[in-house]
């Protein structure tokens, strides 16, 4: 099947879990992704938006932090983009092709794209981002999403070839994700991190170290131009800090987490909305590190936790119980686990099956990074000692947790990791024996490989609901994470139109903000 660009639409929806679907890579579909600005939206206005940590990595292959992603997704452009539903839609590729086999990709690439620096973006530049990608020494994160790409081919300046070993029903949507960013060819890893060289809406103009990130309207961009003239990011270290910058007119927008925080922000110039996340709060045990090898030990843990106190203690009850995928399509049933409850006496058993009396498991935990981190650990740390299991806490800032938590060396993690519309994108890295992220996840197996391997290659969505159901209750059974809960964002602006939350907490939808 062909996908075309069919330009801008009018309007879209705003963005909810329940419309959210993944695109199947032998039966696409094609829309826009600008939403309608209001008439009181005008061109112009500098934006100052509230964060709480400084980006750590400006280099969008290697970007895993929150922070650096919302700043990294206004700057690249990628050959596929999310819509507000969470559709996958043309990016810098205006449509695709599909072998009848699903063995070839054939995509068409938009002419007259250029990069911040003037240089014309064409298939040159995306043959070298995606060989680069696939090459294990960049050290991209998303690398496994295209373990079924043999062979990239530009045979000339506005097409490239994707030859697979396997049809890859995923590859779509995880070529939508900022982490698959192309870039130029002449650029280098080094230049970048200093200096982002992107093809998106809005183009880097000024870093102060523990400040701010400015970036200003790119009037060249390929799609509508965005309508603001800058957007500075800029670095408060807690969200009230940032609602109390809001309430004296210093920022006007913000992204936060803390549910009671948001609703000290909401008066009758500041607006919030609540959005549904993809993302998930899970406590990451690594099952190649001393007592959590022994599975029994990671199952004693899942059945010692009342995953909904969580949800009630560091939440506010502001989210929903989880199992591990989120995606609409193919959500977990959250209590197809051993213990769905809390379930302190299984959880002796598991222990006196693992013949451990005194467990001690060290975890790392994000602070700044979101803000209900500590809050999760000190409840986690407090139910698991119920059942005669330590959980000693090293609190780091977020710059020090991401490093620890990218080289995998950690016991355990309390981390918020992001979700995706597509279940492969989300584990595929981290929980096959090849998965560029499997030493942070620290467990795989036969069975986990051979099923990613069914989920990608099959496009019949009933299919592919199986497998990952089969995968999701795998992980369950076998505890690698304690997977937790998911939760809202919460979108406070002053002043800000046309801008649409998503379900995947992307910030991509700046290009269609205004100031009143």
């Amino acid at each position: 099947m062909k996908v075309v660009s069919r330009g801008r639409r009018a309007a879209l929806a705003a963005t909810g879990l329940a419309a959210a679907a993944a695109l199947l890579i032998t039966g696409c579909s094609a829309g826009g992704a600008s939403p309608e600005t209001t008439s009181t939206a005008a061109a112009g206005g500098d934006l100052v938006v509230g964060i709480t940590a400084d980006p750590d990595n400006l280099f969008p292959w290697k970007a895993t932090q929150f922070q650096s992603v919302n700043v990294l997704q206004n700057i690249y452009g990628t050959l596929t983009e999310f819509d507000a539903d969470l559709n996958v839609v043309p990016g810098l590729a205006e449509s695709w092709d599909v072998s009848e086999d699903g063995l070839t990709v054939t995509f068409t690439l938009r002419e007259g794209v250029t990069f911040a620096d003037g240089s014309a973006f064409d298939s040159a530049d995306v043959k070298y981002s995606l060989d680069a990608i696939k090459d294990e020494a960049t050290a991209a994160v998303s690398r496994t999403s295209l373990a079924s790409v043999t062979d990239v081919a530009a045979p000339d300046a506005s097409t490239v070839v994707l030859t697979l070993s396997a049809p890859d029903a995923a590859l779509p949507s995880n070529l939508a994700v900022i982490n698959m960013a192309m870039l130029s060819s002449d650029d280098t890893e080094q230049e970048l991190t200093t200096t982002p060289n992107g093809t998106g809406p809005f183009t880097f103009d000024e870093r102060v170290a523990n400040q701010s990130i400015t970036l200003v309207r790119n009037d060249d961009y390929w799609g509508d131009a965005a309508l603001l003239d800058s957007v500075e990011f800029r670095i408060i270290p807690d969200e009230s800090s940032i609602v109390s910058a809001m309430q004296s007119g210093n920022v006007q927008f913000a992204v936060l987490n803390d549910p009671i925080v948001a609703q000290t922000a909401e008066s009758a110039t500041i607006t919030v909305e609540s959005t549904p996340q993809l993302s998930y709060h899970a406590l990451q045990l690594n099952a190649q590190r001393g007592d959590l090898a022994d599975v029994n030990v990671r199952l004693a843990i899942q059945c010692a936790i009342d995953r909904q106190e969580v949800l009630d203690t560091a939440a506010f009850s502001e989210g929903e119980v989880t199992g591990p995928i989120t995606s609409p399509a193919f959500k977990s049933d959250p209590d197809a686990r051993p213990c769905p409850e809390r379930d302190l006496d299984k959880a002796e058993e598991y222990l006196k099956k693992s013949g451990k009396s005194d467990v001690t498991i060290n975890a790392i935990v994000n602070q700044g990074g979101y803000s209900t981190s500590v809050a999760e650990a000190q409840n986690l740390k407090s139910q698991l000692a119920d059942a005669g299991i330590t959980l000693e806490l090293e609190v780091l800032e977020s710059g020090a947790y991401v490093d620890r938590w990218v080289a995998g060396d950690f016991d355990a993690a309390v981390a918020l990791n992001g979700g995706r519309p597509d279940p492969d994108g989300m584990y595929g890295r981290y929980f096959t024996s090849t998965g560029n992220l499997n030493k942070v996840a620290g467990y795989s197996s036969p069975e986990l490989d051979a099923l990613f391997a069914e989920g990608r290659a099959t496009s019949d969505q009933d299919e592919r609901k199986t497998i990952y159901d089969e995968i999701s209750q795998n992980l369950e059974d076998n505890a690698p994470w304690i997977w937790l809960f998911t939760s809202y964002t919460y979108t406070a602006t002053d002043g800000v139109e046309g801008f649409v939350p998503m379900a995947n907490g992307s910030l991509q939808y700046l290009r269609t903000a205004s100031l009143q």
